[in-house]
């Protein structure tokens, strides 16, 4: 029988040492290694796929590998069902690896999916997929849960990992890990709900859908997003496009809840907010505005309603000037690294800029910079026809600003 473990995305590559998975097993009388059974996987894969579409886990009785694997299988129709996916495609590509001695080997394929009522572009990546063989060749499938992640491994849905909660209103959708900690997805949504009307005070037309991903915690953000481990171990929430294409895929909110489950209630949802700002603006997509602007904007608008005093949300760059003295040039890219120290005040001093950008032109000329922008304009072009300064003007004032807020 062929067993073959599904593993979404990021797959466990630490679970097969190389040498048991790059030599190979014999065949048995032969000295050949075995060589994997594409068909009878892609037979599998096509099991899965009936099964996700017509929401319907009859066709994957039998198919788990064990008890354990067959829940996560049956779940991921369930969770298809609560969510709504549709044009759902699941694809198998090519073997990776040859059979090692335990039958394992590893292969990839392609899922497309979409969110019905959320999500209008189909988001289409590539997960890497974990198989055993054994001496009869039929073939069980299991989705097993993700242990590592990094370029190359592929992404792991949230919604293919495991049993997952779903909270929905007219314009948010929330997907949360059944594992995960903290809050439940219904508290999560309640979040999304006020991020969508405190972005929809200024950005007035945007059409409010946003979709939040919680995975389980840390790790499983990481392979969400497919990146090294670690990559956003300090970060409270990331918004990025669902299968990391440049345009035309979904773009959702993917919240680190080790992080963002320590947040106070208010600091919450100012994170909540600013991230449905990258929604609505599409900011995964804006490569070409400069990175003072893109996050310092995304604080205007999640900070413009909040009553709290500059020494409170601005204490962290404060006190970096304070102890470092002003710095001489906007933010650039080094100080937004997700590594980088002083994170933080980073974040607070490009917000600092907007709020001097809108005090000078006012709201609706800061928007205008923004959408100009974003639209490939020049910093410069669209600060001398919003508010008559150049970036050496922009620049003066923003600093003036923090050595006011400073003494």
């Amino acid at each position: 029988m062929l067993f073959l473990l599904l593993v979404a995305g990021a797959v466990a590559w630490a679970a097969l040492t190389p040498d048991r998975y790059v030599a190979g097993s014999a065949e048995p009388g032969t000295g050949l290694p075995v060589v994997a059974d594409g068909a009878a996987a892609a037979r599998a894969v096509e099991q899965v796929e009936r099964a996700v579409q017509r929401r319907d886990p009859g066709p994957l009785a039998g198919l788990g590998a064990d008890p354990a694997a067959q829940e996560r299988l049956d779940a991921v129709v369930a969770n298809a069902r609560a969510i709504d996916v549709v044009d759902f495609d699941l694809r198998y590509v090519e073997a990776s690896s040859l059979v090692d001695a335990d039958g394992r080997w590893r292969a990839e394929v392609e899922v497309a999916w979409r969110f019905a009522g959320y999500d209008r572009d189909v988001a289409s990546t590539e997960m890497t997929v974990d198989l055993v063989t054994d001496e009869d060749r039929d073939t069980v499938v299991a989705l097993a849960p993700v242990d590592g992640s990094g370029p190359g491994a592929g992404r792991s849905p949230v919604w293919l990992t495991g049993p997952v909660e779903v909270a929905s209103s007219p314009t948010t959708l929330v997907v949360q890990a059944a594992s995960s900690t903290g809050p439940d997805a219904e508290a999560y949504d309640a979040r999304a709900d006020r991020a969508v009307a405190v972005v929809e005070r200024v950005l007035t037309g945007w059409d409010g859908r946003l979709v939040v991903e919680v995975p389980a915690g840390e790790a499983g953000l990481d392979a969400a997003l497919g990146v090294e481990p670690g990559t956003y171990g300090a970060i409270a929430a990331v918004t990025a496009a669902v299968d990391g294409a440049p345009t035309g895929s979904p773009v959702h909110i993917f919240l680190n809840p080790d992080v963002f489950g320590q947040l106070q209630a208010q600091g919450a949802q100012v994170v909540m907010s600013h991230e449905a700002v990258h929604v609505a603006t599409r900011a995964p997509s804006s490569g070409a505005l400069p990175l003072w602007l893109l996050e310092g904007f995304a604080d205007y608008v999640a900070l413009r309603d909040v009553d709290l005093p500059l020494s409170t949300t601005a204490a962290q760059v404060v006190e970096q000037v304070r102890e470092d003295g002003l710095p001489r040039t906007l933010p650039g890219q080094a100080e937004f690294a997700t590594g980088a120290t002083h994170l933080g005040a980073t974040y607070e001093a490009a917000w600092v800029a907007c709020l001097v950008l809108a005090d000078r032109g006012g709201e609706e000329a800061l928007v205008d910079l923004y959408d100009a922008v974003d639209g490939g304009g020049s910093v410069s072009r669209a600060l001398r026809a919003d508010f008559g300064w150049d970036e050496a003007d922009l620049t003066e004032a923003w600093r003036d600003r923090l050595d006011a807020l400073a003494g």
